[in-house]
């Protein structure tokens, strides 16, 4: 099964544990660094807490045994997002309205890599920030990451 296919699958074992908890499905992650992780990301307003993660993971992992969808050895973390989490979902966007963002590009567009502006709108094809008070719009397809902007 291919990567995509098993996120899928996880995301929809995943989505009434989450629920029942009153917690929200961020993002489910597969990816291998040095080992495999099986990364869940939960929330809920004001933040989740420690009992949160750990209520999730372990019943989780009674669903991830009996359908044991994955054949590789991986760990299992199940966290918060993070105030810095990438933009992805549409949700995740109209949240982020009105609010300074960080934009990455794969390639330059006029000499830069990297845009901070106020996010505006998005669609399927094209994501619209203001930046230095003038409205740019950006490929969705040439964006390598989108995050809120974090001032230090």
């Amino acid at each position: 099964m291919d990567n995509k296919k098993l996120v899928e699958l996880i995301t929809e074992m995943a989505e009434p544990i989450v629920k029942e908890h009153g917690l929200e499905l961020v993002d489910v992650e597969y990816i291998r660094e040095k080992d495999w992780f099986l990364r869940i990301y939960i929330n809920k307003p004001g933040g989740i807490d420690i009992d949160d993660c750990s209520v999730v993971s372990s019943k989780l992992t009674k669903v991830l045994d009996e359908r044991d969808p994955i054949k590789e050895k991986y760990y299992l973390e199940v966290s918060s997002p993070g105030i810095d989490r990438p933009l992805k979902k549409d949700k995740d966007f109209q949240n982020n309205y009105g609010k300074m963002v960080d934009v990455q590009l794969f390639a330059p567009l006029d000499g830069k890599k990297e845009f901070v502006g106020v996010l505006s709108s998005h669609s399927d094809m094209l994501i619209s920030l203001i930046v230095e008070e003038k409205e740019i719009e950006l490929e969705r397809k040439a964006v390598a990451s989108i995050r809120p902007h974090i001032e230090f």
